[in-house]
Order: C-alpha cells, then sequence, then structure tokens
C-alpha cells in the first residue's frame, strides 16, 4: 500500500509527502535521516492526515493534488473538523 500523508508542525506549516511507510518517513523528517531538507530543521513534525492508495501513483497524484490551491482549501476545510 502508498499512502499520501500531511504533517504539521508547531509554527502551524503544513507539509505533504507520499511514501510506502509512514511512521519511517516520518522518523526522517523529524531530522533523523534527511540531509538539507525543507522539514528537517522546521519540527517537530506530527502527522494531521493520511489516506491509502494500492499503487504508488494513485498516491502521488493525490499529493500533487494536495499541493494545489483546490487541495490546500480541501485541508483547510478538513483540518478544521
Amino acid at each position: 500500500m502508498y499512502y499520501t500523508y500531511v504533517i504539521k508542525n508547531p509554527k502551524g506549516i503544513l507539509y505533504k509527502g507520499s511514501t510506502d511507510n509512514v511512521p519511517k518517513r516520518l522518523k526522517q523528517h523529524n531530522g533523523e535521516t534527511l540531509f538539507n531538507s525543507f522539514t528537517k530543521k522546521r519540527g517537530p513534525w506530527e502527522l494531521v492526515h493520511l489516506e491509502e492508495f494500492k499503487t504508488r501513483r494513485e498516491a502521488r497524484r493525490r499529493e500533487i493534488f494536495l499541493k494545489s490551491g483546490k487541495g490546500r482549501e480541501f485541508l483547510k476545510n478538513k483540518l478544521k473538523e
């Protein structure tokens, strides 16, 4: 399975991505193994949204959508709940 995820830091910054291993990826974002990444020095990050897909391609398409204007609006409304 593949996943599209959204993580949030204490300042309210959202980061969207996709992976096949969410716990490992969250550890990477929190500075364990990523080098010179956007998220490394802006954590700690927490998972705030997760969607599951059968293929990497579907997960990546959803990630791209969530980074678009309509996707950001969707997340804004979703995270208010």
